[in-house]
């Protein structure tokens, strides 16, 4: 069964960081349209933190997302960093002691990491939350498994879950947190916790797919 190791796992944290550096306009923008206008400047500032603590003290996938969930819980305002720091912290214990990780150690990962934060947040599917884009992505990304597909299409269908439920919180009312508040005008908008969400989740997987890739690669030289 095609895996990557835990130490090249560490890639994942680096592009995870570049892609919300990229994007931390846009999720401020959409956030100013129903929030404070900062999520973009908080997970920026998280997220580059993050990479100079790994810079000095790099390590391995879980490693990462420990640092990032400590860093992300410590330094960063607002409800977000707490949530995602559960989410990286319980997703970096899940794999604490595995050398290599296979399409059910990230099934596994990813079980924890939702688990981790359902037990803080009462959101579901439909709320206008990152819900919208973490409950559907883990659930296709299992049932993808359950069906027979390769580890590589899994997460194909984890990155079309990401972004059809990122988009679909655009015609949701607000029902939890601050937006919430505008009721009928959180129509018409993002929510930006989903798009940091699926940014971080698309990343992660095509990061994944991109070492699975070498690896098959490095088991069959032509």
């Amino acid at each position: 069964m095609k895996s990557f190791t835990n130490d090249e796992g560490a890639r994942v944290i680096v592009n995870m960081v570049n892609v919300i550096q990229d994007n931390k306009e846009y999720l401020s923008d959409i956030d100013g349209k129903i929030g404070d206008g900062d999520h973009g400047i908080n997970m920026n500032k998280g997220f580059t933190l993050a990479r100079e603590e790994l810079n000095n003290n790099p390590g391995n996938l879980s490693h990462g997302l420990e640092t990032l969930s400590k860093v992300l819980s410590l330094k960063i305002g607002g409800s977000m960093g707490p949530l995602y720091g559960f989410f990286f912290k319980a997703m970096g214990r899940s794999i604490a002691e595995k050398e290599s990780i296979k399409a059910d150690d990230l099934r596994e990962m990813l079980d924890a990491g939702l688990g981790a934060v359902q037990k803080t947040s009462n959101a579901q599917v439909g709320d206008k939350t990152l819900m919208d884009v973490l409950i559907p992505s883990v659930e296709a990304y299992k049932k993808s498994l359950n069906d027979g597909n390769s580890f590589h299409a899994a997460l194909d269908d984890l990155k079309a879950a990401a972004i059809q439920g990122k988009d679909s919180t655009e015609n949701m009312v607000s029902q939890i947190g601050r937006s919430s508040r505008l009721g009928e005008r959180s129509k018409g908008v993002i929510d930006p916790g989903a798009a940091s969400c699926c940014l971080i989740l698309c990343s992660m997987a095509e990061t994944v797919q991109e070492l699975l890739q070498e690896s098959s690669g490095k088991r069959n030289p032509n």
